[in-house]
């Protein structure tokens, strides 16, 4: 009797085990689909600073004007960000897409990427126009170029690109509550790497 109830203990155990493994693999799967599909507005977001050294367009997209004596977006806000910014995410969209023809990463892959041209647009864009937005808010409360703004530094892009990618994906909330948080602390982690590295001048 004692010896069928070990085994039954036994095999409740290992139920449990596997189950939680199963739960945890899930859970990794879905952090890393979410880190996946956010791609190009990460590279997005990086490009203004990976192409600093290159002085093309190099033309603040206020063009130096200011509302109420203040700058608009400043002069660290270039048409070159913009632009490259735009050119990353296309080219990170369209290498999905050719992983996703050639069935890579398909377990990552939250969509299929045929419409991988106006994907990269709109995350570009849309991660280059939240970080505008929030340089816009950031001037009117006379916060100087760098100083952190938390949460709004680590979310700007993320919440930008969401909602202008939104007419052709519609993420569940769930996906869109992780990919805030998990871009929360990635942007922490490598700003702040960057900024130890010398890549960056802010550690925000």
């Amino acid at each position: 009797m004692r010896i069928l109830e070990n085994d039954i203990f036994m095999q409740n155990f290992l139920n449990l085990l596997k189950s939680i493994f199963i739960m945890s693999e899930s859970i990794i799967l879905l952090l890393l689909s979410c880190f996946y599909f956010m791609l190009p507005a990460y590279f997005a977001n990086m490009a203004p600073v990976i192409v600093k050294k290159i002085n093309f367009i190099k033309i603040p997209i206020d063009f130096g004007k200011t509302l109420d004596n203040k700058p608009i977006f400043g002069k660290n806000k270039t048409f070159r960000g913009l632009v490259f910014g735009v050119l990353f995410a296309v080219i990170i969209a369209y290498i999905q897409y050719i992983f996703y023809q050639n069935n890579i990463f398909l377990d990552l892959a939250l969509i299929d990427y045929s419409n991988w041209l106006l994907l990269g647009f709109l995350m570009g864009f849309g991660a280059i126009f939240g970080d505008l937005i929030e340089s816009f808010v950031k001037r009117r409360l006379d916060y100087e170029p760098g100083k952190a703004f938390v949460p709004w530094d680590q979310t700007d892009f993320v919440l930008g690109a969401l909602i202008f990618v939104y007419p052709i994906v519609a993420l569940s909330m769930e996906k869109i509550a992780i990919i805030i948080i998990l871009s929360f602390i990635l942007h922490i982690m490598v700003n702040h790497s960057a900024y130890f590295l010398k890549i960056r001048n802010e550690k925000w």
